[in-house]
């Protein structure tokens, strides 16, 4: 806080308050009283010192000669000198180990790698190879489940299709009827059965079964001379064998 001044004391000035010249003359030989006020001043700092002032003011008012001093002390802001001179430039920063690249291995090293990169290059090839073989039996593994799911349907008509041959042969096969058997035959054609086994036909003992057997002066090698069931195939695969009696030759 700040300190009040003194008041001078009347007895030693020899004087009442209100004359300032023969007080000052009076104390000539006592020291200048100086306080200094070493705060910042803010707005709260202000107030209190105007509080503080008119405080002292209304309880005594201090004596003439006796100056009160105070010093505000700001803080200097330092500013640096420019440097003189040529610019300073940050040198290039130097690279790295890290960055270095890497040195192309020789010699031993080098045969190893080749050594690794054709074994891996065979590993490939054997791999591609083997997927391509296995793509072929998958598909045609599935074509011949499809084959023998058909062909067993086809097979179990065809007592349909000997009771259609004995009608046609008896001429009951007409009208409507010859229209249906039409449109059956042709239908299971579509999916590939093909009927064989004609009178005169070649004796076959792969797609022929022979229920009887003759010589025949007619003949130059056994013969088909009567077929009495006809044979069906679906593609190259043998569904049934035709029932024939066959001819040899005299």
């Amino acid at each position: 806080m700040t300190e009040k001044p003194r008041a001078a004391d009347p007895d030693s000035t020899g004087s009442a308050p209100g004359g300032s010249a023969t007080a000052g003359q009076g104390t000539g030989d006592e020291p200048r009283v100086v306080i200094r006020d070493k705060r910042k001043i803010g707005k709260s700092t202000e107030k209190s010192a105007s509080d503080a002032a008119a405080a002292d003011a209304a309880s005594d008012v201090p004596a003439e000669g006796l100056v009160e001093e105070t010093e505000v002390v700001v803080d200097e802001i330092e500013v640096e000198d420019p440097v003189s001179g040529p610019p300073v430039v940050d040198a290039p920063a130097e690279p790295s180990e890290e960055a270095a690249p890497a040195a192309v291995p020789a010699g031993p090293e080098l045969d190893v790698l080749r050594a690794e990169l054709d074994e891996r290059t065979r590993d490939v090839q054997r791999v591609s190879a083997e997927y391509a073989n296995y793509r072929k039996r998958v598909d045609r593994d599935r074509n011949l489940v499809q084959e023998q799911a058909t062909g067993s349907v086809l097979t179990a008509l065809l007592p349909i299709l000997d009771d259609l041959d004995r009608a046609r042969e008896h001429g009951d096969l007409v009208g409507p009827f010859g229209s249906v058997a039409e449109q059956l035959t042709a239908a299971l054609g579509k999916f590939g059965l093909t009927a064989f086994g004609e009178q005169g036909d070649p004796f076959d003992p792969t797609r022929h079964e022979a229920v009887a057997h003759q010589t025949s002066a007619d003949v130059t090698e056994p013969t088909c001379v009567q077929v009495m069931r006809r044979g069906y195939q679906l593609g190259e695969r043998l569904l049934r064998p035709a029932l024939v009696a066959v001819a040899d030759p005299e």
